[in-house]
């Protein structure tokens, strides 16, 4: 599988530079010009690296990326910044980068160590396939199949209908689908549960008829 990348830049020259380069290299990207949709993005996707340029609008790239690892995100982060004094370099690294480039940057340089970060830190997935009824799910792959059609889910839908599948017929409570699934972290309410196990309802039972997932009312939910 390609490796899907997550760029912030608030330069839009410099972003679309980044893009098509990236691309040409056979990587997904997903172009930020803030970070505001960065959080959501990390949880919904299986992003495998970020670029983080640090003089961002609304808040500095470094500081953000020391809340995402306060928060538990280990996505392994290159920044890309015109900070290049030696004490502001020292600064990112401690603030949770992994690696730092100082702009002007070379684009060669920048595809190499996007390569050997990814080589040090790609994740090995689980390998396995669980089935249930006529849903195939592909830990390897991380595809789900209805039917025989593949349904696209998102990496949050795709680790809960796991969950689900994991523990066929149980009732599973919201506090433990918060726990395993989004990680207990505050900000995550009830309702989050509820909206994320709607959207996966319509992906997999679009017309309804068939009730895979089936809510117990006052104690959680059961897949059937």
């Amino acid at each position: 599988m390609s490796a899907k990348i997550v760029v912030v830049e608030d330069e839009e020259d410099i972003l679309e530079l980044l893009e098509y380069n990236l691309q040409k290299e056979g990587y997904e990207v997903i172009g930020f010009l803030n970070t505001k949709s960065v959080e959501q993005i990390l949880v919904e996707e299986d992003i495998d690296l970020l670029i983080m340029d640090r003089n961002l609008p609304g808040v500095e790239g470094s500081e953000f990326v020391q809340t995402l690892r306060a928060d538990g995100f280990s996505t392994p982060v290159i920044y890309l910044s015109a900070k290049n004094h030696d004490s502001e370099i020292e600064e990112g690294f401690l603030r949770g980068g992994d690696d730092y480039i100082t702009k002007p940057f070379n684009m060669k340089e920048l595809m190499l160590r996007i390569k050997a970060i990814l080589r040090r830190t790609s994740r090995k997935i689980e390998d396995g396939v669980f089935s249930h009824r006529d849903l195939l799910l592909d830990r390897s792959s991380r595809t789900l199949s209805v039917e025989g059609r593949e349904v696209d889910v998102t990496k949050l839908e795709f680790n809960l209908l796991c969950e689900f599948i994991l523990n066929k017929n149980r009732v599973l409570d919201r506090d433990y689908l918060l726990e395993s699934v989004w990680g207990e972290s505050d900000e995550y309410q009830y309702r989050t549960v509820n909206v994320a196990i709607n959207r996966l309802k319509e992906k997999i039972d679009p017309d309804k008829t068939k009730e895979y997932i089936q809510t117990v009312r006052g104690v959680g939910y059961k897949l059937c």
